[in-house]
């Protein structure tokens, strides 16, 4: 099975007390992202897959998500942010340069 877009969102807790995504309401901004695209009918095989990661090294810009095959990387701060990830990039294959890391 492959996908358009496969997005990747950091869920990694750092048990030492170092800053990393899930410090940042990664876990909530993943749920949102999976219910909008879900809701969005975008879902599904050729479509849109969300999928949970560990580390994926770039803490100090947490939230972090990257979207494949293209590898296009994300920092978010909230619920906004992903939607205009969702509107532009996902609905419209337009890359939202403000947000790329």
């Amino acid at each position: 099975m492959s996908y358009q877009y496969h997005l990747f969102f950091c869920l990694n807790e750092r048990s030492n007390g170092d800053d990393c995504c899930a410090r940042h309401n990664a876990q909530v901004l993943f749920d949102f992202t999976k219910r909008r695209v879900k809701e969005l009918g975008l879902n599904g095989e050729g479509k849109v897959r969300v999928n949970k990661a560990g580390c994926l090294d770039h803490c100090a810009s947490g939230p972090v998500m990257v979207i494949y095959p293209q590898g296009v990387w994300y920092s978010m701060i909230d619920t906004e942010d992903v939607e205009e990830i969702i509107n532009s990039h996902l609905m419209q294959g337009r890359p939202v340069e403000r947000l790329m890391i």
